[in-house]
């Protein structure tokens, strides 16, 4: 009968008893969740990922990233002076018919001895893989340069049992400048040079040739940011000074303290004229100036930086 709810099956019945309320059981829901993790601990915080960027260089005796293309050097004075200074070099190129003068018999000789491949190809081909350059029938190639990890030169000082002393470009863009500073960095106690990812010069041929071949002794590193680099450098026990003409300290001042120049140090290099940019700046523990005896303004970068890491190693080397 319809609205007989006494019929059989009228009525759903239920499985579960009808309840008032929670009865506490979402209290475990509205819980705490106890303190908030630690910066290193999560996942997507960026000191998390520099702990584990420090751990892959640790493990890996410091990851290396390529750069992005080869480059040609062309010309027989360039290649056989790149074969002097030990530029990497993974094949010469000479054209078909090049006339064998002294400087061709000299890098054929260079080539042969460092084990490096001679490849003789037309004039056309050589004509398009230096892009029209004048390669006067010899040109030689350079693969990628492989840049180290940031934290792989505090590993380096750690393996040496040394303090680290690192030194940092800001806004070079001159390969030339590049080269020099790696030259003296090498030849003056440096773990490192680091170097921007952009706006920047790298390590080309031009910064090989006249890093006079230091930069196979020394690694340079690149960052993507050059501000977090140097916190992150803080954060790991360093003082981070900068070079400027309006410093808070004198050089002689710095090498004369008793704790900053002994200690784990980061150096940093700005442009010529244009120093260090404002944010760079900002985040130096101190700013250092070079005393002159004239008006001259500023100094060359890479002259500057060799002043600054002679007084550095002189005041390690007394202490």
């Amino acid at each position: 009968m319809a609205g007989n709810s006494q019929r059989k099956g009228s009525v759903r019945k239920s499985a579960k008893k009808p309840s008032v309320g929670s009865g506490g059981q979402v209290r475990r829901g509205l819980a705490g969740k106890g303190p908030t993790p630690k910066a290193k601990d999560r996942e997507y915080h960026q000191a998390h990922k520099a702990a584990q960027a420090k751990k892959r260089a640790a493990s890996k005796g410091g990851p290396r990233r390529k750069g992005t293309d080869a480059e040609w050097i062309a010309g027989r004075n360039p290649v056989v002076e790149a074969l002097r200074e030990g530029v990497p070099i993974s094949a010469i190129y000479v054209a078909e018919g090049a006339e064998r003068d002294g400087r061709l018999r000299e890098a054929f000789k260079l080539a042969q001895d460092k084990g490096i491949s001679l490849l003789e190809v037309s004039k056309g081909e050589l004509d398009r893989s230096t892009n029209g350059a004048v390669h006067q029938g010899l040109a030689a190639r350079i693969p990628p340069y492989e840049y180290a990890d940031p934290f792989a030169l505090l590993d380096l000082a750690e393996q040496n049992r040394e303090k680290p002393l690192i030194v940092v470009l800001d806004s070079i863009t001159d390969p030339r400048n590049l080269g020099a500073i790696v030259r003296s960095a090498s030849g003056l106690g440096a773990h490192g040079v680091v170097i921007p990812e952009r706006r920047a010069a790298g390590m080309t041929a031009s910064a090989w040739k006249t890093s006079a071949g230091a930069a196979a002794r020394i690694p340079v590193a690149q960052t993507v940011n050059l501000t977090r680099q140097l916190k992150e450098y803080q954060e790991e026990g360093c003082m981070v000074v900068g070079l400027a003409a309006d410093g808070d300290m004198t050089l002689p001042e710095l090498a004369a303290d008793p704790q900053l120049p002994v200690g784990p140090l980061v150096v940093v290099v700005g442009a010529e004229g244009d120093g260090l940019s404002r944010l760079v700046a900002e985040t130096c523990d101190f700013l250092v100036s070079i005393p002159m005896a004239t008006s001259l303004e500023s100094l060359n970068a890479g002259v500057a930086a060799s002043i600054c890491l002679y007084a550095i190693n002189q005041a390690r080397s007394a202490g």
